[in-house]
């Protein structure tokens, strides 16, 4: 394969999708907002301490899922994104960006994640929401070995973050569900929870959408 037609071949996998390029979008409008709270904290407060604030911040949503207060639930899962997208934009405002911070913020986030479904769950004492619960958790488990294992491999191939034009440390895959739906899909859980079960298994079906597609990608692609 000659230089050139690598070139544009490499160019047309890089191109961004649509749902990349929302999620690019509302990265950039995150980040214009949250720059002047950055600015204002200053450089004295590292970003993993913002990133465990927003891990707080989770755990008592899961909490109050668990115990029945959906309001407070909602309060602080709103807290909880965003004290996550706080933390990026005080790293970059001050130039404290880190392999550590952003691997520690994918850890603590994922924790949270499957946390409240789990607290709802529970709470249901019901097995179809029990089972639905298990299946979203289950489909997000494998959700997470197809995007980190393949953003490994797009990173070694000098395909990632940083060909792509991501802000992030590591490429993120693009699929149906991405950070924006995942947020309002958990604010439908506190919003509507008599249909719990209704709304995990529609996203764990929109997840393993995600996986399906990036499997697809892959195979044409690697």
């Amino acid at each position: 394969m000659s230089s050139s037609i690598r070139r544009r071949y490499t160019s047309s996998r890089n191109r961004p999708t649509g749902t990349e390029m929302f999620d690019r979008y509302l990265r950039g409008v995150k980040d214009h907002w949250l720059a002047p709270i950055a600015k204002m904290l200053g450089p004295r407060i590292p970003p993993e301490a913002v990133t465990w604030a927003a891990f707080g911040a989770g755990i008592g949503s899961a909490g109050a899922a668990l115990a029945g207060a959906m309001e407070a639930g909602l309060i602080l899962w709103i807290a909880n994104r965003l004290l996550d997208g706080l933390d990026g934009t005080q790293a970059r405002v001050h130039g404290r960006e880190s392999h550590f911070g952003a691997y520690l913020d994918t850890v603590l986030d994922f924790v949270v994640y499957a946390a409240i479904p789990i607290a709802f769950a529970a709470r249901h004492h019901t097995q179809t929401t029990a089972f639905a619960g298990m299946l979203l958790v289950a489909s997000f488990y494998v959700n997470a070995a197809s995007w980190m294992y393949l953003a490994a491999i797009l990173e070694q191939r000098h395909e990632g973050a940083a060909a792509r034009g991501e802000s992030t440390a590591v490429t993120m895959p693009p699929g149906v569900i991405d950070g924006a739906e995942t947020i309002g899909l958990y604010v439908a859980f506190f919003l509507w929870p008599s249909h719990q079960a209704w709304l995990f298994h529609a996203m764990a079906s929109l997840v393993l959408v995600n996986v399906v597609l990036r499997l697809i990608w892959a195979r044409r692609h690697l």
